[in-house]
């Protein structure tokens, strides 16, 4: 798992810490990042470390082409570009753990609670799973 970053005192977004957990997988800089984007490198540093939310459709597929992103990570950056207040450490979670679908991952991260406890991720995505295959008729 990637360290989550706090330069600037900005907390990384679950966005931030997907794009840079994908850009450090391939082993490249964010000016090579530039270069195959086309997206300045500054654009996406500020991305990467919270400072700007909610890119474009046009950048997470320029982004999501350039790293190579599966289509689960894909689906993902898509869905975050959408939603900033989402939990960083579900999205390290997921990231870490493959057998985990897009779905289950939707679920889970809009997910609400009462009260002041939260589930660790492992018990959300157990918790989603078993919503989802009753939902389907398989419970």
């Amino acid at each position: 798992m990637f360290p989550l970053s706090r330069r600037l005192d900005l907390p990384q977004t679950a966005l931030g810490f997907l794009l840079q957990a994908l850009r450090e997988e391939r082993r490249l800089s964010l000016r090579e990042l530039t270069q195959l984007t086309g997206i300045d490198h500054a654009y996406i540093y500020r991305l990467e470390i919270g400072a700007k939310e909610s890119p474009s459709e046009d950048v997470i597929l320029k982004l999501a082409r350039a790293l190579k992103a599966p289509k689960r990570e894909t689906d993902m950056l898509r869905y975050l570009a959408t939603r900033p207040d989402a939990d960083p450490g579900l999205v390290a979670h997921v990231h870490e753990d493959i057998a985990v679908t897009f779905e289950e991952f939707a679920s889970a991260a809009g997910m609400v609670f009462r009260g002041t406890g939260r589930p660790d991720y492992a018990t959300r995505i157990a918790r989603v799973r078993r919503i989802l295959s009753e939902d389907d008729g398989h419970g």
